[in-house]
């Protein structure tokens, strides 16, 4: 075993890598070519359903589209040109269509930096701008977050400092390209103590309601513009969040979480039970409509169904989001009380929705029928059963209603075609892509491979799914590649990914099978898409990290094939799939010859630990969560390991991968790091995702080739 210390990683070795492999394996497609597809997000509709928009990140340089009816031809709005990590989020139209307002930057840390990958001596900001759909033009309505207009869309409000600020339209309709600063100063709406959060206008743009946080408690709000008064709804000692006015203005409904003591233990989160209520505007006069269980299954769901997990809907009613029958379903409750109806019943979970004009039903995408996809269904809010509207090998999301109800625009990809924004029919039928100029020529479609899915189980029974990527130019036995994805609230499907960072993990996977390595994708315990139990795994994480027998697992079923090299199975993943990844290295080197960690979790106690944290101030279960780490077993760990992380993460501290740094040098492991200066966890840098997927193919062509005959 060699000494443990940091290898420096060339452009230039890494470059004789990849030639060196496009020699032996024949002339596959390259990284930069699987990963040239621009990654759509934030698909919205304007209010009359005459336009839709959405984000494309093309290698890096991050713009909104816009497509109007009645053709829908996709086309550019704002020209951003560099890779420069500066986000776009947030995009919302304004209520008349002429105006979109988003977000440009990330999110400050603990230090109030904003991210700043490239260095930039200028800094960088967290801003909010408008763009005029027709011209292009842009203002810089100011530093802030969560942009909204007025009901007439002569203002555009934002949220600074955890208040509402505000600027007119008037002085964008003057602006030229992309003004340098704000055409006039915002002024603060009002002033209040605590955070101003989830703001929603009544439907005239008379009052404002919005959630004011008080750190263990909150309260509903109504701001009322023409008085400048400020009066609260049946405030209490509990969290009252998500404000949504009735059609006609006079009631809102929200829900209410009830502060009780709970204590967490080393089985289960915290109990949030919770209810539904009421109240008439006028009189400040409330009820409840309708209260959960007290069990684990009737607690306020992780797993909120987008900003619907409560709206009004037709006929008085209203429709919610909950896990009572384990599983991610709507149901939908008179506004006067009643029993709850049950719109998605069945073993499967609704991830998102989108609502018509008429609010008569909802477009929900769910795994109904077909678990390892996402598919599009028309539901009833009368009741009835489900409609299917899309199937086959195909994975729909986001989808937004247009045209008055005529037409539904939503992402699609397949297994060999990335995620795009697509419009059909109402009926989902014979859908056309809005921007298909945007996918390169060479994009290489017709060389990836369709992962199938495999099953199998885990040493307690456990059934797990994965998916099996073929490698291709493979003769003999093959080795081998488990991936795990993070969060762990996330399931990886038989397709590409709807989120970013998995988009461009399902792209390394492919190249990884392009290059002969056989790839397994599993869906480890933890994760959502199988029901409430499943992601809710006893002892899982800090708490026994039982979701690691899944990836033991996967190694022994990769052993079992006899078209797998046992001896050369490697793993990779990034953040909690970092941390199996470093389990696996720690725990099982005889099984895991070599992985690639992404800055991972290596020591749940520096975490669980801190303030706020759950079971914080416990020595049980701090001691309990430092031996369900990696840190814990590095006396064990023998098999070689690639370190990355960006030093401002926001997500995983990047003194986990410090701190493990100094526990595999007195071991004597070996390891090798790529760190990134002042990227974040999410890498915001197009050319920071590569240099890290081609350190880590050059790392397994190394350690799980080496000797290796190549054909």
């Amino acid at each position: 075993m060699k000494h443990a210390r940091p290898v420096k990683l060339s452009v230039f070795s890494i470059t004789l890598v990849i030639l060196g492999a496009s020699l032996a394996w024949g002339n596959g497609f390259t990284l930069e070519q699987v990963l040239s597809s621009p990654f759509p997000s934030d698909l919205i509709a304007s209010k009359n359903g005459d336009k839709v928009a959405w984000v494309f990140d093309a290698e890096g340089k991050r713009n909104i589209w816009i497509a109007e009816a009645p053709a829908f031809k996709g086309r550019q709005l704002t020209r951003y040109d560099k890779d420069d990590g500066q986000e776009i989020t947030e995009p919302g139209f304004s209520p008349d269509g002429n105006w979109i307002a988003y977000v440009r930057g990330g999110p400050p840390n603990s230090d109030k930096d904003v991210p700043n990958p490239t260095t930039d001596p200028a800094g960088a900001k967290q801003e909010v701008w408008v763009a005029n759909v027709r011209t292009g033009a842009l203002m810089k309505a100011g530093v802030g977050t969560h942009p909204f207009f007025s009901v007439r869309s002569d203002r555009v409000f934002f949220d600074n400092e955890d208040h509402l600020w505000w600027v007119p339209l008037a002085a964008a309709s003057a602006a030229r390209g992309a003004a340098q600063k704000p055409a006039v100063t915002p002024k603060k709406m009002f002033e209040i103590r605590g955070d101003v959060m989830s703001p929603a206008w009544s439907p005239d743009g008379s009052q404002l309601a919005f959630v004011s946080g008080r750190a263990d408690h909150s309260f509903i709000a109504i701001y009322e513009t023409s008085a400048m008064r400020i009066r609260f709804l049946e405030p209490s000692t509990d969290r009252d969040i998500e404000p949504r006015w009735s059609p006609d203005g006079k009631r809102i409904a929200y829900i209410r979480l009830f502060n009780i003591s709970d204590t967490p233990s080393a089985d289960r989160e915290r109990l949030v039970p919770w209810s539904i209520r009421v109240v008439d505007v006028a009189t400040g006069q409330g009820k409840e409509v309708w209260r959960s269980g007290n069990t684990a299954m009737d607690s306020f769901s992780r797993l909120p169904v987008g900003e619907n997990t409560l709206q009004w809907a037709a006929g008085g009613q209203l429709v919610f989001a909950s896990e009572k029958d384990g599983w991610a379903h709507l149901y939908s409750v008179s506004s006067s009380g009643g029993p709850e109806n049950a719109l998605t019943p069945g073993g499967y979970e609704i991830e998102n929705v989108a609502w018509p004009p008429d609010r008569s039903y909802v477009v929900v995408a769910c795994n109904n029928g077909d678990i390892d996809h996402r598919h599009l269904w028309k539901v009833n809010v009368g009741g009835g059963a489900p409609e299917q509207l899309t199937s086959g090998p195909s994975i729909e999301m986001y989808p937004v209603i247009v045209s008055g109800g005529k037409q539904i625009a939503f992402m699609r990809s397949t297994a060999t075609s990335p995620l795009l924004p697509y419009i059909s029919s109402s009926d989902a039928k014979a859908p056309r892509a809005l921007a298909p100029q945007a996918l390169s020529a060479d994009f290489p479609s017709n060389q990836l491979a369709a992962p199938e899915q495999v099953i199998f189980k885990a040493a307690d029974g456990t059934e797990i799914h994965g998916q099996f990527f073929k490698p291709k130019s493979a003769a003999g036995k093959s080795p081998a590649v488990v991936f795990m994805h993070g969060g762990p609230i996330r399931q990886m499907l038989l397709g590409w990914h709807y989120s970013y960072y998995y988009h461009n993990a399902y792209a390394m996977n492919q190249y990884l099978a392009s290059r002969g390595y056989a790839v397994l994708s599993v869906n480890y315990r933890a994760g959502i898409g199988y029901g409430r139990a499943f992601r809710e795994a006893k002892h899982r994480g800090a708490r026994g990290a039982s979701e690691y027998q899944d990836i033991v697992a996967a190694g022994k079923y990769l052993r079992t094939r006899s078209d797998i090299d046992g001896k050369r199975i490697g793993l990779w993943g990034g953040s909690y799939g970092g941390f199996l990844t470093a389990m696996g290295l720690a725990r099982d080197s005889d099984l895991f010859a070599a992985g690639v960690d992404l800055h991972g979790v290596h020591d749940w106690s520096a975490r669980v630990g801190g303030r706020g944290a759950a079971g914080a101030g416990s020595p049980d279960l701090n001691k309990l969560a430092r031996e369900s780490s990696p840190i814990a077993s590095v006396d064990k760990w023998k098999s070689p390991v690639l370190l990355i992380h960006g030093d401002d993460d926001r997500n995983v501290a990047f003194s986990q991968t410090v701190d493990l740094v100094r526990k595999l040098r007195e071991h004597h492991v070996e390891f090798e790091e790529l760190i990134f200066p002042d990227e974040v966890h999410d890498f915001l840098r197009h050319e920071d995702w590569l240099r890290a997927y081609h350190a880590a193919s050059d790392f397994f062509a190394r350690k799980l080739r080496a000797g290796q005959a190549q054909n």
